[in-house]
């Protein structure tokens, strides 16, 4: 299957993005989770299925991919409003409920075996954040005031243990008492450093979950807060790229400049501010975000419309890497561009994104998306279809994103 450009119309001032390969897409991602990873044996979820369909029945399950599903089904069963996918997501949040809480000392465990056995029992603060987002999602859908009551207490856990209030910002991890741990690193590509990027943007998309369905005083102030910190110490103002990992003092030690952060951000941060509705920050994040997403489209795009990995630092390169993940962000982040700009060569790059994930990243053999991009992939390709980090997440999003802004009946 291939989606040429000329299934886009396009006039003399504008591009309309066609409406049915997102709604299409939509469905074909939850109808794969659906019919692929549902554990009828173990209850829950499968932990992982590899790039070619071959179901681990006994790998371990993460808190992030089942966080995860349970924010995708419960905002797909929003949006179409059908008992098939709150169905899932009333089974996902069993799941996290019975097996990830941490009903002793607070908060959600890293992770489980197959049976549903704690073999993880770190908290890293990127999890607490997940849970609350998933949770918010939730919550619209059921309007059960415990899963509310469950989201604002993981609020009050990150406050309370989570925010350095002698420098600002939130540290990285703790044990499952909350104590100090030597090694904070959300995963071995990571860098152990304190306070970093990826988790504060995590936070910032959960409180402004928590703050669209509970509007109170508290939760408001902190999602401000944060923000503070994400522009002070995480936007680079000499080249709108972010800052990855910093010390407790707010010294950078990246090595690296990450598209994918960069454009996700971009429309994240702007989805804070609305829902904030605070006329002072619009005026200071307006330029900042549209910086992102310019810098994005000028140095990390390929000649096909991919957005690429990220750049190298130290040795001045670029990573070449097309990855999943980061296409379905371009495509929302240069649309939110758009839509704020009016520039139309936004949107002639989501365009061209789109054009790439349907000839090079959806899988359309064994269903799903591709980790990395059909180009990238060689003999020894071994990246799986769904695990610990990969979940109906971003791409979901991103074509539920894309329905949304296009006003997809």
């Amino acid at each position: 299957m291939s989606v040429l450009l000329n299934d886009f119309a396009v006039n003399k001032s504008q591009l309309i993005l066609s409406d049915k390969h997102f709604k299409n897409e939509l469905v074909a991602i939850a109808n794969w989770w659906i019919e692929n990873t549902i554990d009828k044996t173990n209850n829950g979820f499968i932990g992982e299925i590899t790039a070619t369909g071959v179901v681990k029945e006994k790998s371990n399950r993460g808190i992030v991919l089942n966080t995860r599903i349970l924010w995708f089904f419960s905002e797909i069963a929003l949006y179409f409003n059908e008992v098939k996918y709150k169905e899932i997501a009333d089974r996902a949040y069993h799941y996290i409920q019975s097996f990830f809480f941490d009903h002793t000392f607070g908060g959600v465990v890293w992770e489980v075996d197959y049976q549903g056995h704690c073999i993880n029992n770190r908290k890293q603060i990127y999890a607490q954040a997940f849970a609350i987002y998933a949770l918010c999602s939730y919550y619209k859908l059921t309007k059960n005031q415990q899963v509310l009551d469950n989201a604002y207490a993981l609020y009050g856990l990150i406050e309370k243990y989570g925010h350095d209030d002698t420098n600002g910002g939130y540290y990285e991890a703790f044990s499952q008492k909350w104590g100090h741990l030597d090694d904070v690193r959300l995963s071995t590509k990571d860098l152990n450093y304190p306070k970093t990027m990826n988790t504060h943007l995590h936070i910032i998309e959960a409180y402004t979950a928590l703050y669209s369905v509970f509007n109170c005083s508290d939760v408001r102030q902190s999602l401000i807060t944060l923000l503070g910190y994400y522009h002070k110490y995480f936007i680079n103002k000499d080249n709108y790229h972010l800052r990855m990992f910093l010390d407790n003092n707010w010294q950078d030690h990246s090595t690296t400049y990450s598209y994918g952060h960069d454009i996700e951000s971009s429309w994240l941060i702007w989805e804070s501010v609305k829902i904030l509705g605070d006329k002072d920050l619009y005026n200071i994040f307006k330029p900042l975000v549209i910086k992102l997403a310019a810098t994005c489209y000028r140095e990390g795009r390929d000649d096909k419309g991919a957005v690429l990995d990220m750049y190298d630092i130290k040795n001045n390169k670029n990573i070449v890497e097309r990855v999943w993940w980061i296409q379905a962000e371009a495509l929302v982040g240069f649309l939110n561009a758009y839509e704020i700009t009016g520039e139309y060569f936004y949107l002639e790059a989501v365009a061209k994104n789109w054009q790439f994930i349907c000839n090079s990243i959806i899988d359309h053999k064994h269903g799903e998306w591709h980790w990395s991009s059909i180009l990238d992939q060689h003999d020894s390709y071994h990246h799986y279809k769904m695990g610990f980090w990969k979940a109906p997440y971003h791409n979901g999003r991103a074509m539920l994103e894309m329905c949304k802004r296009l006003q997809v009946a």
